[in-house]
């Protein structure tokens, strides 16, 4: 079951998609979009993560609105336009909701993010360590001066990044790995060999789908949300 909720945001009121497993219930997931908005990509994965028993809820950043995936300069404009705080309260509210929800089990909450998402997952993960215990980034990290706290991250952290990635070096990203390491952080970061950036992305915007790469680390995430969510 799929539908479109809405859900508080300090004071104010959030929407997002929400994907229920054919069971009821199960361990409550957060997917974070990329920076095309709440769209068909993001439905999807929100749709495979509830097909493998996970409670998901994808909050729209946007608030409405959408890039198309040939507007490539219209997605880059709606993501450095997008209100860091308002962003950070809406996924806070969608952490509330999913945690109060009656279809969700287990003690804690994760979170799944794509691109601009996975950038956001680090971010949700520091800001809310009360409640995100387990996080899945792809290809995408926080960059520059604007880093979250990593130190408050209470989560298991499994991040999944691309070799061939112009937005999301993997130098960064093992650079990264090590700082979490550092932290005594129950993290690891994989760069996978010859990939390019959005390799799981279901419409393939960038001609960078990798299906065989998709379908082999797709099992090993859910099976790790799994152990740490239940």
């Amino acid at each position: 079951m799929a539908e479109i909720v809405e859900f508080a945001s300090n004071g104010n009121n959030a929407r997002g998609y929400l994907a229920v497993p054919e069971s009821g219930s199960g361990p409550g997931i957060i997917v974070v979009q990329e920076w095309w908005g709440l769209d068909s990509g993001i439905k999807e994965m929100a749709d495979r993560l509830a097909t493998a028993g996970f409670v998901a809820l994808a909050p729209d950043l946007y608030h409405g609105e959408l890039a198309e995936h040939t507007e490539m300069d219209k997605a880059a404009e709606l993501m450095n336009s997008l209100p860091a705080d308002r962003a950070a309260r809406d996924m806070s509210g969608a952490v509330d909701y999913l945690a109060d929800h009656e279809s969700t089990t287990g003690d804690g909450i994760g979170v799944m993010g794509f691109c601009m998402g996975g950038l956001l997952t680090f971010v949700l993960a520091a800001l809310r360590p009360d409640k995100i215990k387990a996080a899945v980034p792809f290809y995408g990290f926080p960059q520059g001066d604007d880093q979250p706290d990593y130190s408050k991250i209470e989560a298991a952290i499994q991040g999944h990044m691309a070799e061939n990635d112009d937005f999301f070096p993997p130098s960064a990203a093992m650079h990264l790995h090590d700082e979490l390491q550092a932290l005594g952080k129950n993290a690891s970061i994989t760069v996978h060999e010859g990939s390019g950036h959005a390799f799981m992305a279901p419409h393939n915007a960038l001609g960078t789908q990798d299906a065989e790469l998709s379908a082999k680390i797709w099992p090993g995430a859910t099976a790790f949300l799994h152990e740490h969510l239940g």
